[in-house]
Parts: structure tokens; C-alpha cells; sequence
């Protein structure tokens, strides 16, 4: 209990969330362009993204709220560790969403599983 304790603790301190109970955020996208592998063991793919502490394979309809865009990605890495923003996106979903030239884009993440 004590190890529990202390290890979420730490993860808070570090600027890692708990997965929160609800299935919808909205806040700051980023976008990445991973070459190797991802924390999943897979490659970033077109419609990927990483997310902190959703489990791997979970599946979020990301939409710009600039533009009203909107893609499904699924998680299959970890991230960002960024303070203030709750996911990133591959580079093919930032284009997607209509934010890959600005880099940062304030988005809404909704679970669809």
C-alpha cells in the first residue's frame, strides 16, 4: 500500500495524471514524428497518438476546436511530457485536424471505446 501510495505521488510530482474517471478533455494537441519504436513496441503510424496513461489501444475522437476538425486516433505510446497539453498526435493526424504548420492546437479527446 505504502509503494502505491508513493508511486503516485511521484507520478503527480512528475506532472503525470491519473487516467481521470470521465472520457472526455479538452486542452492542448501536439504532434510528434517518431522514427523508432513507440512505447507500445509499434511504430508511430497515419492516425496514432501517445497519451500519459490511457491503456494501449484505446481509441479517441480528437477534434480542433479552431476548425472543427476531427480524426479517431489510437494510442499506442506514451506522452506528451509537456506540462499543459493531454496528447499528442502523429504527424499525419495533425495534418488531418488542420494544425501540423502551427504545431499546437487546443482540441477536445472524447473515448470512443
Amino acid at each position: 500500500m505504502r509503494k502505491t501510495i508513493f508511486g503516485a505521488a511521484a507520478l503527480a510530482a512528475m506532472g503525470c495524471a491519473i487516467a481521470p474517471a470521465e472520457a472526455n478533455w479538452t486542452g492542448k494537441a501536439s504532434y510528434y514524428n517518431l522514427k523508432g519504436r513507440t512505447a507500445s513496441g509499434g511504430h508511430v503510424g497515419h492516425l496514432t497518438a501517445a497519451h500519459r496513461t490511457l491503456p494501449f489501444g484505446t481509441r479517441l475522437k480528437v477534434t480542433n476546436l479552431a476548425n472543427r476538425k476531427t480524426v479517431v486516433v489510437t494510442v499506442n505510446d506514451r506522452g506528451p511530457f509537456i506540462r499543459g497539453r493531454i496528447i499528442d498526435v502523429s504527424a499525419g493526424a495533425a495534418g488531418a485536424l488542420g494544425f501540423r504548420s502551427a504545431g499546437v492546437a487546443r482540441v477536445h479527446v472524447a473515448r470512443v471505446n
